[in-house]
């Protein structure tokens, strides 16, 4: 095993084509290449709690296509997300966080809010929510997504994992 991965690494030096380029939580126990059985080198991440666009995470996706030519953008949430349920109860009860955690909150409040009064489970709602408007967030904030994506260039996709089963559920794509 070590040596394949010192191979890699080595082979990786002269450069690097990732397949796909993923906009995922900062959630430890969401660990992108093994979730998507994938060696070092063919995922571009970009990882954040909440998993949702920010400036410096939109130009690295940009980046990911416009520089590396990667032909799949990847938004995915998780089942039990602490970001989503620290915006639940912000909303729900006023419960504040510390820092710049109110920042996150802040962030992901839209989709929250738009899921407050649904049928089923307020949480996964919220999730799916996140994940589906962070998917246009996408196209609608950078010209060099939304022109890959009209080009046919590349496909923009959101899906929600599971960390009980260890299923990706598909949500959304734009091609």
């Amino acid at each position: 095993m070590c040596e394949t991965l010192t191979a890699r690494r080595l082979e990786l030096t002269t450069g690097q084509s990732p397949f796909a380029a993923i906009l995922g939580c900062s959630d430890s126990r969401v660990p992108l290449e093994t979730l998507f059985d994938q060696k070092p080198g063919q995922l571009f991440v970009v990882r954040i709690a909440g998993n949702f666009v920010t400036d410096y995470g939109l130009g690295s996706l940009e980046y990911a296509v416009a520089a590396l030519n990667t032909p799949l953008v990847v938004v995915l949430g998780h089942s039990s997300c602490g970001a989503v349920d620290a915006t639940i109860k912000y909303i729900a009860n006023g419960t504040t966080q510390p820092g710049h955690i109110m920042d996150l909150v802040r962030q992901i409040e839209p989709a929250a809010k738009a899921t407050e009064n649904k049928p089923g489970n307020w949480l996964h709602n919220a999730i799916t929510e996140n994940v589906r408007s962070n998917v246009a967030a996408l196209k609608s904030r950078s010209t060099i997504l939304a022109d890959a994506v009209n080009a046919k260039k590349i496909m923009i996709a959101g899906g929600v994992y599971d960390l009980h089963s260890g299923r990706i559920s598909p949500l959304l794509t734009m091609q």
